[in-house]
C-alpha cells in the first residue's frame, strides 16, 4: 500500500513538473501549429494523422475531436481529419505484401494533396514509418507537423513544424501530447468559429 502510494505520488509529480516546463518551452510551438491547422482547413485542406501504439490512439483521438467537436455541445461544421491508423485492411495488406515502414507513407501518397497537413506523432521522433510519412508528405507539398519528445530528433528536424516535449519518458510525453492535441483542436475552433465563442451579453 505504501509503495503504491509512493509510485502514484511520484508519477503525478513528474507529470506536473513536465507540464509546467512544457508550458514554458512549447507555447510558441503550439501557437504556430494551431495557426497552421486553422490555415490548412480554411484553405480547403485536410489533416492526415499517424503514429504507433499509444500515438496511434492519439491519432484517432485527434481526428475524432476535429470531425466531431471538442467543446461539449458546440454546434459547428465537421473539420476534415483522417487517422491513418484505423483501416486494418490497409495496414495489414501493405505490411504483409511490402513492409511496415511505408504503411503510413503509402496512405499519404494516395490521399494527400498539396496544402494538406500531416500530423506525425512519435514520442522518440525516430519511428521509421512516421519518418517515411513525413518525407513523403514533404515531397508532395503537404505541411508536416511533428509531435515528439525531447529535441533534437529526426522527426522534429525534417518536419516543417514541431512541438517537442522536453522529456525522454514515453508515458509522460504521451500524457502531455494529449494536452497539446486538445489545445490544437480548442485553438482551431476558436480561430475558425470565433462567433460561436462570443458570450458577451447583448443589450435588449
Amino acid at each position: 500500500m505504501k509503495q503504491d502510494r509512493t509510485i502514484i505520488n511520484s508519477e503525478f509529480r513528474e507529470l506536473r513538473d513536465l507540464l509546467e516546463t512544457s508550458a514554458v518551452t512549447c507555447t510558441a510551438q503550439i501557437e504556430t501549429a494551431a495557426d497552421a491547422v486553422a490555415d490548412c482547413i480554411r484553405a480547403g485542406g485536410k489533416l492526415l494523422i499517424c503514429g504507433n501504439g499509444g500515438s496511434a490512439a492519439d491519432s484517432q483521438h485527434l481526428a475524432a475531436e476535429l470531425v466531431s467537436s471538442f467543446q461539449f455541445g458546440l454546434s459547428r461544421p465537421s473539420l476534415p481529419a483522417v487517422a491513418l491508423t484505423t483501416d486494418g485492411s490497409i495496414l495489414t495488406a501493405y505490411s504483409n505484401d511490402f513492409n511496415f515502414t511505408e504503411v503510413f507513407a503509402r496512405q499519404v501518397a494516395g490521399l494527400a494533396k498539396p496544402g494538406d497537413l500531416l500530423v506525425a506523432i512519435s514520442t522518440s521522433g525516430e519511428s521509421e514509418n512516421v519518418l517515411s510519412a513525413i518525407e513523403t508528405a514533404n515531397t508532395a507539398g503537404v505541411i508536416t507537423l511533428a509531435l515528439t519528445g525531447r529535441a533534437p530528433n529526426t522527426a522534429a528536424k525534417i518536419a516543417n513544424l514541431a512541438v517537442t516535449i522536453p522529456s525522454i519518458n514515453t508515458q509522460l510525453i504521451q500524457n502531455v501530447h494529449q494536452v497539446v492535441e486538445h489545445l490544437l483542436v480548442h485553438l482551431t475552433e476558436l480561430k475558425l468559429f470565433p462567433q460561436l465563442f462570443d458570450r458577451e451579453e447583448k443589450p435588449e
